[in-house]
């Protein structure tokens, strides 16, 4: 790996990344529409029902919204600049239920062979989110209990339960892949 470029390392992970892709988890993953896709096409409300003109289309709500490289929505950048203000609790900000509680502690995962490491960050997930929606169902809270793959997050799980369908794509590998370590390649990506 010495001898290459960025521009080759990155050309390179892709071209292995969509073989692998075509050959596995495409084939078995659930057809799940991006955030900015049009209602009637996203695959989860039925385009023949009148109503669905009544419901605001995704590209006009989010217009606002911050945007990555990609156009996708930055969560955490519109939570940072208050384009958006997550309830406190399910039934709004003097609910009844689970408080959500906020936690700084990041989880680096190191099993990534060439790719840079992965960075969990808790806190962009439970500034919105309580810790029932993770743990124990798809993540139980203890060192190498989960056997995350990409395999595996391509399939729709861990990870790719909310990734790639009302998070960011999976095709932004810098958003996790974030970590660089001795045999890792530089970031192809800028």
């Amino acid at each position: 790996m010495k001898n290459l470029n960025k521009n080759s390392i990155g050309a390179a992970f892709i071209a292995l990344f969509a073989m692998f892709v075509a050959g596995t988890a495409l084939a078995e993953k659930p057809e799940i529409a991006a955030p900015l896709t049009p209602l009637a096409e996203d695959g989860i409300h039925d385009p023949a029902n009148p109503a669905i003109t009544t419901l605001q289309d995704p590209v006009e709500s989010m217009s606002a919204f911050p945007k990555d490289r990609r156009g996708e929505v930055q969560w955490v950048e519109s939570l940072n600049k208050g384009v958006i203000t997550p309830r406190k609790f399910l039934t709004g900000d003097t609910g009844e239920g689970e408080e959500l509680k906020e936690l700084d502690l990041d989880i680096i995962l190191k099993n990534t062979a060439q790719m840079p490491h992965v960075r969990f960050p808790h806190l962009a997930h439970t500034r919105w989110l309580a810790c029932s929606n993770c743990h124990s169902e798809i993540f139980l809270p203890k060192a190498g209990a989960n056997p995350i793959s990409m395999e595996k997050i391509l399939k729709g799980e861990f990870c790719g339960r909310c990734h790639d369908k009302v998070s960011f794509a999976l095709w932004a590998c810098e958003r996790c892949h974030s970590v660089p370590h001795p045999g890792s390649p530089p970031a192809w990506w800028k």
